[in-house]
């Protein structure tokens, strides 16, 4: 059965999967939705056999109806080979009483790869579908990761040119050589004297800016996002929840039909709401817990109902998370509101308006499976510790956020059902915080790369080609502008 995308703010726009991926955000500022969730049609114990690109073909298939099995296997083929550093694509370790999914063995070794390696596949096969004759420019905010993972996707895809905004003064120094040293004829990378969320609000502008958009199509340019807010990176997310089940069923952690829990470090929720999707599919999926870091509206918005951004915001050891206007909560809010696409317009115009929002009684009742936690800065050095200390496992700050809010829910609930924590980054892109947590002194002045050879000999992990390529990499991107800027920006870039 074919899936149209519809936006979840109640445009009339009715789209395909294809078409969706390659619009990116809805016109009138909402986020695409399928208008059924299908469930899955190959069992549990069927996907225990496959490797990870035949489990990716069976779930995405479900989700993207337009594709033909030939497009489709040939753009996972292109996206899951050898730029992973590992033969599973996203391992499972046990550390703890929980089992982390690294998600970060890609090319810039962070979850973000996960998607981001199949979505330009997936969006210049929509172009070839549609007909598209205009040139797709990708306008992307960052908090750290998506941008990099974005740049490396689409550097020199023919037909594309992408422009990637991040906060100048709010991403690891590791984030920021990463995108600033990209090569590519078609890539621009911006700092912004902002944070993400600035940076993520001015995207969203120049996405439904109607003269913009006519001004860029005469000139032959069409927008798109690599952001979450895009479906086609949302839909790849989905499968490695799909996949970690099957590997602990395959390695006999559970019987089929048992529950797990899904634990996520999240900021802009997209990572928790893909594993929602994947419960939604068939997935069995006891509790989601969502886990912020200091910044922790998502927890507050869970605890009160109450969404409301009017607050400080906090720079942390992770970065990714800093983040106060989660753009994916919205499709959940379509979701909890049963489609209702004008109480989510509602929500939002009071978000975009007053900075806060309150659901009713109902909606919050049909986000039952999710519990939220959040942990401190000194939490989170803790629970870096103990996992050296005691299991000899190294995680990034991140990925501590969601082992702090996984143990103290596992404190004060008793809850053992097995649990996967979502693993979103190497150590290796938050050296100088990881090496500080773990009791190694690092000097202020101490060289990145060689702190880089100094972690791998004490944890005997090789020094990722992510970091080691950066070395001798040279600067190309080095234009910071204020938030207003961003919009010249743009225009500069397409005029090159």
């Amino acid at each position: 059965m074919e899936i149209l995308y519809s936006s979840t703010r109640g445009g009339s726009e009715r789209l395909t999967a294809s078409q969706a991926i390659l619009q990116g955000l809805a016109e009138d500022g909402g986020l695409f939705v399928p208008d059924h969730i299908p469930a899955m049609d190959v069992s549990i114990e069927a996907l225990c056999m496959m490797e990870y690109p035949d489990v990716a073909y069976e779930v995405m298939k479900l989700l993207l109806t337009d594709y033909t099995e030939e497009e489709l296997r040939h753009c996972i083929e292109q996206a899951y080979d050898d730029k992973f550093d590992t033969e599973e694509i996203a391992p499972l370790r046990e550390a703890g009483g929980a089992y982390y999914l690294e998600l970060f063995h890609g090319a810039t070794i962070a979850f973000k790869d996960m998607a981001l390696s199949i979505l330009p596949h997936l969006m210049t096969t929509a172009a070839k579908k549609n007909g598209l004759t205009e040139e797709i420019v990708i306008l992307t905010a960052t908090s750290g990761d998506t941008g990099k993972a974005a740049l490396a996707g689409f550097a020199d895809v023919p037909g594309t040119r992408i422009c990637v905004f991040y906060p100048k003064h709010g991403v690891s120094a590791i984030q920021e050589r990463q995108m600033v040293t990209q090569t590519g004829e078609n890539t621009r990378v911006i700092g912004i004297e902002g944070n993400f969320d600035d940076a993520q609000t001015g995207v969203k502008r120049l996405f439904t800016d109607a003269q913009l958009r006519r001004e860029m199509k005469e000139q032959g340019f069409v927008f798109s996002s690599a952001n979450s807010i895009n479906i086609g990176r949302l839909v790849p997310q989905i499968v490695y929840y799909f996949y970690a089940y099957t590997r602990l069923l395959a390695d006999g952690c559970l019987e089929n039909g048992d529950l797990i829990n899904i634990v996520v470090p999240t900021g802009n929720f997209g990572n928790i709401l893909a594993a929602w999707y994947a419960k939604q599919m068939g997935l069995p999926v006891k509790t989601f817990l969502c886990a912020s870091n200091e910044n922790k509206v998502l927890y507050d918005f869970f605890e009160t109902s109450v969404y409301d951004r009017n607050r400080e915001f906090i720079l942390t050891k992770s970065p990714s998370m800093d983040i106060l206007v989660s753009s994916n909560l919205e499709r959940l809010l379509y979701h909890a509101a049963e489609g209702d696409t004008a109480c989510v317009s509602g929500l939002m115009a009071g978000l975009s308006g007053e900075g806060r929002y309150e659901i009713t009684p109902e909606m919050k009742a049909r986000m039952k499976d999710f519990r939220a936690g959040y942990a401190g800065e000194d939490q989170c050095e803790t629970t870096i510790y103990y996992l050296y200390r005691d299991f000899g496992y190294f995680i990034d700050p991140h990925t501590s956020v969601g082992a702090s809010v996984y143990t103290a829910y596992r404190q004060a609930t008793r809850d053992e059902t097995p649990t996967v924590i979502a693993s979103t980054a190497s150590p290796y892109k938050f050296l100088r915080s990881v090496m500080t947590a773990i009791g190694e002194p690092v000097a202020e002045d101490e060289d990145d790369f060689a702190l880089a050879d100094r972690f791998s000999q004490l944890s005997g992990i090789p020094v990722p080609e992510a970091v080691r390529s950066l070395q001798d990499a040279e600067i190309r991107h080095d234009i910071v502008v204020p938030v207003d800027g961003m919009e010249q920006c743009v225009r500069d870039f397409l005029q090159r």
